[in-house]
C-alpha cells in the first residue's frame, strides 16, 4: 500500500500512520490518499474521531507548534504526543469541528464570517446620513460643492444666500440684530418674512421665532467662455454665510425661469447636521457602526441588543398556590427578609379586600396586577381615583404596617413598590454578585428597548445605502442579502460604485460561500451561540474556502449534521472544490451521498469501544463495497437492510398535566 501511495522520486503522496493507539485504536496501520476526498466511516464509537482528531490532526498542531520559537512556545502551551508510533506526510493541518461554537453573546454570523466589518466599512465610505428624529438626508459638503450646486441652477433664477441664526428659540433677540447691523448686513429674515435692519425690529419674547440673515440676494447669470462671471462673489457670500451659521446655509430660490423649484430652500452644511432638529454628527467611520464599540453601541444595552428584565412568569410559581404559601418565588426562598415580606402583602391583602389563602389563579386580576407592580392596572386605577384610594394608575401604594416589636404593637406607614420593581431596583442598586445572580434566576432577555434589538446608536441607524440600513441589511438572509447585493451597482453613483468596488467583491465572495455550503437560510445578525454544531462548521468551512489555501490537510466532524438532504450536493461540491484547490480533505461522516462521493474511504470497526478500533476496509468505493466484513459497505451495496415494519406502533395520545393545561402550550 505504501508503495502504491509514495511517488517514485521520494515524495509522499500519502499520510502514513503507524501504531496509533489512542483511546480505543488497537494499534493500527493506515495510508491516506493526499489531494483526494477521504471520508472515515463506522459505527459510533467505533474510534473515528481517535484516528482523526486525536491522532492525525493533534501530531499536525504539535509539530506546528514545536516549529515555533522558544518564546512563542511558552503563550501555547506543551502539546502532548498522541499514542503513535509515527506519523508521514503530514501536511499542516486545520480543524473544522463542531465544538466551536461562539457562546459570546456579541457574535453573530455577520461578525463570524467578518461580513460585517466589511458592512462597516461600506457604511463609512459610501452611507448617506439621515437625521434619526425627522429622516432628513444630511450632507457634508466643501465651499467649493456647494457653489458648483448653486451654479448649477437654471441661468436667470434669482435666489437669496440666507444664514441661520436662530431657529425656534423664543426671546426678542435683539443682540442678534445688533451685530448684523454692526456687521455691515442690510437685511433679515424673521418668521419667514424680509425684514429692514434699519427699522425697530421687535419680537415676542414669549413666541418661538426664527431669524436668518441676508449675505447676499443675485441672480444667476450664463457662464462666458466656461467661466462663471459671478464665482468669486458666490464664493466669497458662501464662505460668510456659512461663518455666521456655524457651517450651515440656506438658500431661497425666489423666482427659477419655467416656474419649477420657486419657493424651493436648499440646505447646504459643511457638517453632518441637522439645521431643523439641531442636532450634529461626528465623522462617518467604521466604529460608528461597531456594537462593540462605544463610539457605536447603543448606550442603553451596550450592544447586546437585548436587556434583562424581570419575567412574571418566572416570579410567579405555581398558579395553585397562595400567597401565604409561597407564590411568589423570590419572596418565599426562606432567606432573610422573607417574613417581612409576607407581612406586607399581608398588609396589601387587608386594605384591598383579597385574601393571601386564596390560589393565585382565583385571584382579581386587578389584585395581581398590584401584587406583581405595586399599582393598580390603569382601568381600575380610574374608578379607584375616584374614590380617593392611593395605588390607583401610577400612583405608589401606602401601606399601614402593624408588627410586633419585643411584645409591644407598633404600626409604620410606608410604600409598597411591587414584587417586579423590587426585584428590579435591588438588581441594579447591589453591589453582590450572589444577590444579582439570584434575581437573575427571575429575569428574561427582552430586546432592548432604545434600539429594538438592532444594537447601535440612532446615528448609525440613520446612515442609509441605496435605502437600507446597515440593522436591515443584516436582518436579511443569506440568500437575500446575496440578491440584494448582486443588484446593488445599479443604485449607486459612479464615484460610490469605484469607492465600493473591492469591499462589494469580498462580500459577495463571502456570502456566496455561506449559499454554497447550504446556509442561505442564516441571517447575518442571528446570534452565533443560537447555531447548531453543524451551521457552525458550516460557517467554519465557507470562511476557509475564502481563504483559498493550497497544501493543507482540512478535518471535518460530520458536516452534514442538521442539513437538509437536498442540500447535501452543495456540500459536497464545497468539499470537491477544496480538494481540487490543492488540499486533502478527511471527513468523519455516516451520510451516504458524502461516502459516495468520496475518493477513498476508510471503514473503522467492526463495533463500538472496545469491540472497535481497527480498519476493517480502506480503499475506493468499490473496495468497501466488495468487503463481507465491512457493515458500512454491506448496507451500501444492498446485501443487507432495515427491513420497514408491517406494522407500525399507534402513538398514544397523552393528556397534558394540570400545570401545563392550566399555562397554555409550551413553546
Amino acid at each position: 500500500m505504501i508503495e502504491a501511495l509514495t511517488g517514485a522520486a521520494g515524495v509522499h503522496d500519502a499520510i502514513v500512520v503507524r501504531g496509533a493507539r489512542e483511546h480505543n485504536l488497537k494499534n493500527i496501520d493506515v495510508e491516506i490518499p493526499r489531494n483526494k476526498l477521504v471520508v472515515i466511516t463506522g459505527i459510533s464509537g467505533s474510534g473515528k474521531s481517535s484516528l482523526a482528531f486525536d491522532t492525525i490532526y493533534a501530531e499536525g498542531q504539535r509539530r506546528y507548534v514545536e516549529s515555533l520559537s522558544a518564546y512563542a512556545r511558552q503563550f501555547l502551551g506543551q502539546m502532548e504526543k498522541p499514542d503513535v508510533d509515527y506519523i508521514e506526510g503530514l501536511s499542516p493541518a486545520i480543524s473544522i469541528d463542531q465544538k466551536g461554537v461562539s457562546h459570546n453573546p456579541r457574535s453573530t454570523v455577520g461578525t463570524v464570517t467578518e461580513i460585517y466589518d466589511y458592512l462597516r466599512l461600506l457604511f463609512a465610505r459610501i452611507g448617506h446620513p439621515h437625521c434619526p428624529q425627522c429622516g432628513r438626508p444630511i450632507q457634508r459638503q466643501t465651499v467649493e460643492q456647494i457653489v458648483d450646486a448653486l451654479l448649477a441652477l437654471p441661468t436667470g433664477t434669482r435666489l437669496m444666500l440666507l444664514a441661520p441664526r436662530v431657529r425656534d428659540r423664543k426671546g426678542e433677540h435683539r443682540q442678534v440684530f445688533e451685530e448684523a447691523r454692526r456687521a455691515g448686513f442690510v437685511r433679515v429674515r424673521v418668521n419667514g418674512q424680509v425684514r429692514d435692519l434699519g427699522e425697530e425690529i421687535v419680537l415676542n419674547k414669549n413666541l418661538k421665532h426664527t431669524v436668518e440673515i441676508v449675505v447676499d440676494r443675485l441672480v444667476i447669470r450664463p457662464a462666458e467662455d466656461g467661466v462663471h462671471p459671478d464665482r468669486g462673489r458666490i464664493a466669497d457670500s458662501v464662505e460668510t454665510a456659512l461663518k455666521l451659521g456655524e457651517g450651515t446655509l440656506i438658500a431661497s430660490l425666489l423666482d427659477v425661469p419655467g416656474g419649477d423649484g420657486t419657493g424651493q430652500e436648499l440646505l447646504f452644511s459643511e457638517h453632518f447636521a441637522c439645521p431643523s432638529c439641531n442636532l450634529s454628527f461626528g465623522e462617518l467611520e467604521p466604529r460608528s457602526f461597531s456594537f462593540n464599540s462605544p463610539h457605536g453601541a447603543c448606550p442603553t444595552c451596550t450592544g447586546l441588543g437585548t436587556t434583562l428584565v424581570v419575567d412574571p412568569d418566572l416570579v410567579v410559581g405555581d398558579p395553585d398556590l397562595s400567597l401565604a404559601q409561597g407564590v411568589i418565588l423570590p419572596w418565599s426562598r426562606g432567606g432573610p427578609g422573607t417574613s417581612y415580606y409576607a407581612t406586607l402583602l399581608g398588609a396589601l391583602a387587608q386594605q384591598y379586600g383579597f385574601s393571601t389563602r386564596a390560589p393565585w389563579r382565583e385571584l382579581a386580576p386587578e389584585h395581581r396586577h398590584l401584587v406583581l407592580y405595586g399599582r393598580l392596572p390603569e382601568a381600575s386605577g380610574n374608578a379607584a381615583r375616584a374614590t380617593g384610594r392611593r395605588g390607583a394608575g401610577g400612583d405608589h401604594v401606602l401601606l399601614r404596617v402593624r408588627y410586633s416589636d419585643r411584645g409591644a404593637a407598633r404600626e409604620i406607614t410606608t410604600t409598597y413598590e411591587g414584587v417586579i420593581p423590587n426585584l428590579e431596583r435591588r438588581y441594579h442598586q447591589t453591589d453582590s454578585e450572589f444577590i444579582r445572580s439570584e434575581i437573575e434566576r427571575y429575569m428574561a432577555a427582552r430586546p432592548c428597548p432604545a434600539c429594538n434589538g438592532a444594537r447601535l446608536k440612532p446615528a448609525s441607524l440613520a446612515v442609509r445605502v441605496a435605502g437600507r440600513t446597515i440593522a436591515e441589511v443584516t436582518a436579511m438572509a443569506v440568500g437575500a442579502a446575496r440578491r440584494w447585493f448582486d443588484g446593488l451597482d445599479a443604485a449607486l453613483s459612479e464615484r460610490e460604485r469605484t469607492i465600493a468596488r473591492q469591499v462589494l467583491k469580498e462580500i459577495r465572495a463571502r456570502l456566496a460561500f455561506l449559499s454554497d455550503v447550504g446556509l442561505d437560510y442564516l441571517t447575518l445578525d442571528r446570534a452565533a451561540s443560537t447555531l447548531s454544531g453543524g451551521e457552525a462548521q458550516r460557517i467554519r468551512l465557507a470562511t476557509q474556502i475564502g481563504s483559498q489555501l493550497v497544501g493543507v490537510l482540512y478535518i471535518l466532524d460530520e458536516p452534514s449534521i442538521g442539513l437538509h438532504q437536498r442540500d447535501n450536493r452543495r456540500l459536497i461540491a464545497t468539499l470537491e472544490r477544496l480538494r481540487d484547490l490543492g488540499n486533502t480533505v478527511l471527513v468523519v461522516e455516516h451520510d451516504e451521498e458524502t461516502i459516495r462521493s468520496a475518493d477513498w474511504v476508510i471503514d473503522i470497526g467492526p463495533g463500538a469501544g472496545e469491540h472497535g478500533g481497527r480498519i476493517v476496509a480502506s480503499g475506493p468505493l468499490d473496495r468497501i463495497l466488495a468487503c463481507p466484513d465491512s457493515l458500512t459497505g454491506q448496507y451500501l451495496s444492498g446485501a443487507r437492510a432495515i427491513a420497514i415494519p408491517e406494522r407500525r406502533q399507534r402513538r398514544r395520545a397523552t393528556a397534558p398535566s394540570s400545570k401545563c393545561a392550566a399555562r397554555g402550550p409550551t413553546i
